[in-house]
């Protein structure tokens, strides 16, 4: 059976992390596509295009990998993709309670798609983007959390501020 599975996120800006949950869903499913969201909720430090284009340049070695901007519901945006799972990632038990109840209210949407938990590998549970961002805008070293191009990036945008 071919599962697509459909990863959401803002990934502002991606991390390790992230590619770390990118590349193992790559084994696990058919095709995977990395759905960046808008999020009118949050005031992001990359436009959608941009963070569309840097997960697109991270991830050029994963043949069944798709990226793509979206700004609807994520349930409207599976069935349009085709995605059977929605693949989501835990990095500590907070999460948890959060992600518990996304999944219940998919499933309530969206009867027939299922979702799947990922924890990322040990050395990335405590990255988060939002952690990434300050550390970046304080002028802290993220090298090690984050793709060369986001790095590189990060550097942009601080030191023009």
């Amino acid at each position: 059976m071919n599962i697509t599975a459909i990863y959401p996120g803002t990934f502002d800006p991606v991390t390790n992390g992230h590619l770390d949950i990118i590349a193992r869903a790559a084994r696990l499913y058919h095709k995977v596509i990395v759905a960046v969201a808008v999020n009118s909720n949050k005031t992001p430090l990359f436009d959608i295009a941009q963070r569309v284009e840097l997960l697109e340049q991270v991830s050029t070695e994963f043949t069944n990998v798709v990226i793509i901007g979206f700004d609807n519901l994520l349930v409207d945006c599976a069935r349009e993709q085709g995605a059977n799972v929605v693949l989501r990632g835990l990095r500590a038990i907070s999460d948890f309670e959060y992600e518990f109840q996304l999944a219940g209210m998919n499933r309530r949407l969206s009867p027939e798609l299922e979702t799947m938990f990922l924890t990322p590998a040990e050395q990335y549970e405590f990255i988060s983007s939002s952690m990434i961002k300050e550390i970046a805008r304080l002028g802290g070293d993220v090298s090690e959390f984050v793709p060369d191009n986001v790095l590189q990036r990060l550097i942009e945008k601080f030191n023009r501020g």
